[in-house]
């Protein structure tokens, strides 16, 4: 029975691990308190909800919050009726076997997920018996950084509906005296006005309360049926001067926060490296302009400075660094101004370019700094990225710090966050916002005034200390250090700071001073403290190593998260429930890190779909027994009692009816949570294998349907402004689309859409003039140049012609041609490749068409009941909810979206959209 066929007809497919999300009408948060303590910068924070399930029946109740993303969530528990459940952090290998074998019981996977640009979303849910009551409570932890002058804990407050009993108190406690206090964000404005209170107690200490009425949850801005939504922000800083600064000891560890100010400031030396590549084409070139030109007001006659921007080439403002006299700042901000962008993307000449001219320029008394700006991967030149960090490395020699800024989420964060540590500076995101020439203005602030340089930090009587030496000392920074004390003996405990001040060394020590102590019965506040900077320190280091050397740090850090039960990238949380619930796991994601499509709950293991099909196969699945068949056999033209479409998420749900019994063996299905179309057959393998989405490499290949069947469907998505939710409409298999017409470049870009492979385009080819035409398929790429034609197959390779550039990567196949950017997208599954174009820059001129070229969308929802429906340019449109994968990111995330037909979504017909030859 090896090679038998079984034909499941999806019209009949019941769906059942697929429902509805809980109503959170059915359950009442009775209070909710966030209480965070600061002691010594070091930041405590629990959220507590109590939610009580008001029906006659158990229902699900969900416990949604965000944290910021600096903290590390260090404990979680449910109390349920009289009983504790608590988290439990595991080693994330550990802890992901017994999230798979959840998974092969039918159950679902937690989230923490990233939010914005300083959160992540925490996410669990359980089920509670009718008239119950759950308590949830979440603990997070962090260091707070001082940047420009100022400490900020960052609170959000969001519990999903008003709270009767609302609370936020924060209490912080800084023996070296508060300086100031301030609140801000959008919980301290309009009706929320006068609803926080701030006391100090001397100067030590200071108390917030945050205590908003049920009404003024329901009426402040942006509040509304779900109640509270927004940030307090807690602004502040602590007394200061120019000694060894603020050291506490307890139980046998210190931790030591070092900022003297009243320091001359250190003349600088900077060069700026601007990518002026195709890419930045548009809002993100124009804000770079502006910030640049208002950073180069503010440097200082007694600065010295370069500027250089970059594509596939360099061009110099001036060649060697000059001093910052307003001749020099006028002429350097019209050549700001001018700056245009074009090209590839040659960040290793770059950077060693910008190297090269500090290097150049020694100067005693001074600090050097580069600053490289880009929003994309290199892609020309040395396009390696490991030769590109080692030649930089080799470059600057540890003697001047690179600072990266990522424009954008196109950029390869970890390759600029890694070159950045290995050459003693950071990488920092900057986000494509209206505000994005201010990010930039306000890194730049924080680097702009030297104080100290060459700084090193020797504890006497100590060991097991965090990093200990530092390149620069920047006006309104911080340098903290943790250590161990030797023998927990405070009297041979001897702190030194050594460092260098404009042309002299200076020394910061206080032989008289007695360091203080923190003693209480459980105070561990200190070892904790020490525990999170030598994490977060290792965790850095592990990006920069390799092979045995990464190893090993790696097996420390996660030794020490685990000691302290913090969630880090090393670690997951697995979260315990009642007998017979679903099992969470929760893991922190990365820097720019997209989470995965959730599972349904209670559902079974899901394929990953493409292009907003899917992807069903049967056979057995490994572990213990699977739910019954997903499906029915009544053939392809209806079933007994069906199923039917939920209104709200386009998904199928059971009506009644009998599970498949025609098949010859019990036949466990996979899904994914993509819409399933009416109609539509597809064959099963029936010795298929099922898979998890976390696990790509099992996919079987696709199966070729019989012409009778419905064709192959293929889902697009419509971004759409300034709405919660994009449009998708569905094209059939082996359509020839016009993707894009650029009749200025005389550049046209046509696909045809695969038959067999959801999600694929089976050719895309592109013309360029009347001579040169590119073919990219599965078998590689080909040119012809008038009579010439050449075949490229292979990993890495660059195409030219003209203006045009092809440029073939692991992943990805870039096209330029201007001021024009797309990129052909590679999935690699089961030794199948599917190819899917984005466009990645729309070039300025107004009249260029196709499907890539098509605007965001500006809708309004005008009925919900009894169907749902748009009003797109006056015109209503019947809409589902349904799910599309965003084919722009390589991980394919899966979003909600309006289901609507082609016509609707194009605003115009099909046939405009259609070539009849590639």
């Amino acid at each position: 029975m090896g090679s038998a066929v079984v034909q499941i007809t999806l019209f009949g497919l019941l769906l059942a691990l697929v429902i509805a999300l809980p109503n959170k009408d059915d359950w009442d948060i009775y209070n909710f308190y966030i209480n965070s303590t600061v002691t010594s910068r070091y930041a405590t924070t629990v959220i507590t909800s109590r939610v009580a399930n008001r029906m006659n029946e158990p229902k699900e109740i969900e416990f949604q919050v965000r944290i910021p993303k600096n903290a590390f969530i260090s404990k979680f528990r449910m109390h349920i009726d009289g009983q504790d459940y608590n988290g439990v952090v595991k080693a994330k290998e550990q802890a992901q076997q017994q999230y798979t074998h959840a998974v092969s019981r039918g159950q679902s996977a937690g989230l923490v997920s990233s939010v914005g640009r300083t959160l992540e979303e925490f996410k669990t849910s359980v089920t509670v018996a009718a008239h119950k009551k759950v308590t949830f409570e979440l603990t997070y932890e962090e260091l707070l950084k001082r940047r420009l002058g100022k400490y900020e804990l960052q609170i959000h407050a969001r519990p999903m509906q008003p709270v009767k009993d609302f609370k936020v108190d924060v209490h912080i406690n800084e023996n070296a005296g508060i300086n100031f206090i301030e609140v801000k964000g959008g919980l301290t404005t309009g009706v929320l006005a006068n609803t926080t209170t701030i006391q100090k107690d001397a100067d030590k200490q200071a108390w917030l309360y945050f205590y908003p009425t049920e009404d003024q949850q329901k009426t402040c801005q942006g509040c509304g049926d779900q109640g509270l939504n927004g940030d307090l922000v807690i602004v502040y800083d602590v007394n200061r001067d120019t000694s060894l600064g603020d050291i506490k000891t307890s139980d046998g560890y210190f931790v030591h926060h070092f900022a003297p100010y009243n320091l001359p400031r250190i003349p600088k030396n900077v060069v700026f490296i601007i990518d002026q590549s195709g890419s930045m084409h548009g809002k993100k070139i124009q804000q770079t302009r502006t910030a640049l030109i208002h950073i180069l007001k503010d440097l200082a006659e007694d600065d010295y400075f370069g500027l250089i921007t970059f594509d596939s080439s360099i061009f110099h403002w001036k060649r060697e660094l000059v001093q910052a006299t307003e001749e020099n700042l006028g002429s350097a901000r019209t050549f700001a101004r001018a700056i245009q962008d074009r090209g590839a993307t040659d960040i290793n000449a770059a950077v060693l370019e910008g190297a090269r001219m500090l290097n150049l320029h020694p100067r005693e008394g001074s600090a050097s700094i580069l600053i490289l700006l880009t929003d994309g991967d290199p892609t020309t030149g040395v396009t390696n990225l490991e030769t590109i960090q080692s030649n930089v490395r080799k470059a600057i020699a540890d003697k001047f710090p690179l600072y990266c800024l990522g424009f954008g989420f196109d950029v390869n964060f970890e390759f600029l966050e890694k070159m950045s540590l290995q050459n003693n500076g950071v990488a920092r995101r900057i986000y494509e916002d209206s505000d994005a020439d201010l990010q930039l203005k306000g890194f730049y602030e924080e680097v702009a005034t030297p104080l100290l340089t060459d700084v090193t930090m020797t504890y006497v009587g100590s060991t097991n200390l965090t990093q200990t030496t530092f390149s620069q000392y920047y006006n309104g920074s911080e340098i903290v250090v943790a250590g161990q004390l030797i023998d927990n003996n405070v009297e041979t405990f001897i702190p030194q700071v050594v460092a260098i001040s404009k042309n002299q060394r200076i020394v910061f020590s206080d032989p008289t001073a007695t360091t203080e102590s923190t003693k209480t019965v459980s105070d561990n506040r200190i070892q904790r403290v020490w525990a999170y900077l030598t994490v977060k320190q290792l965790l850095e280091k592990e990006l920069q190593l390799s092979g045995p050397e990464k190893d090993k740090v790696e097996k420390e850090a996660l030794r020490l998260s685990l000691k302290y039960s913090f969630v880090t990238p090393l670690t997951s949380m697995v979260v315990t429930k009642p007998q017979g619930e679903n099992t969470d796991v929760l893991h922190k994601p990365k820097e720019g890190e997209k989470p995965d499509p959730v599972r349904p709950r209670g559902g079974a293991p899901q394929v990953m779909g493409h292009g907003g099909g899917y992807r069903l196969f049967a056979g057995s699945l490994p572990g213990p027994p699977g739910p019954p068949v997903m499906g029915y056999a009544g053939g392809s033209y209806g079933i007994p009692g069906g199923v039917t479409r939920h209104r709200d998420t386009g998904r199928l749900r059971q009506v009644g009816g009998q599970p498949v019994t025609k098949v010859t063996r019990v036949i466990q299905a996979v899904a994914t949570m993509a819409p399933v179309y009416p109609g539509q057959s597809i064959i099963l393998p029936e010795d298929g294998v099922g898979v998890s989405h976390e696990d790509h490499s099992l996919l079987p290949p696709a199966t070729p349907l019989p012409a009778t069947h419905a064709p192959i469907l293929h889902r697009f998505l419509l971004k759409t402004v300034n709405s919660s939710l994009p449009l998708c409409f569905d094209l059939p298999g082996s359509v020839s689309l016009k993707l894009l017409h650029h009749p200025n470049r005389e550049l046209s870009v046509n696909g045809e859409l695969d038959s067999v492979m959801r999600g694929s385009f089976k050719r895309i080819v592109i013309h360029f003039k009347t001579e040169h035409h590119v073919e990219i398929d599965a078998k590689g790429i080909t040119v012809r140049n008038g009579q010439t034609e050449t075949h490229h197959t292979g990993d890495n390779f660059v195409v030219t012609a003209e203006s045009l550039t092809v440029n073939k990567r692991d992943k990805e196949i870039d096209v330029s041609v201007g001021d024009l950017r797309m990129a052909i997208l590679i999935q690699v599954i089961a030794a199948e490749e599917f190819h899917w174009p984005v466009l990645r820059q729309k070039p300025s001129d107004t009249n260029i068409t196709g499907i890539l070229a098509l605007e965001p969308v500006v809708y309004e929802e005008v009925q919900q009941t009894p169907s749902r429906k748009l009003k797109i340019n006056n015109q209503e449109i019947d809409v589902t909810r349904s799910i599309v994968f965003d084919h722009s990111i390589i991980s394919l995330p899966a979003l909600d979206c309006w289901l609507m037909s082609a016509e609707s979504a194009l605003q115009g017909s099909l046939d405009d959209f259609i070539v009849t030859q590639l």
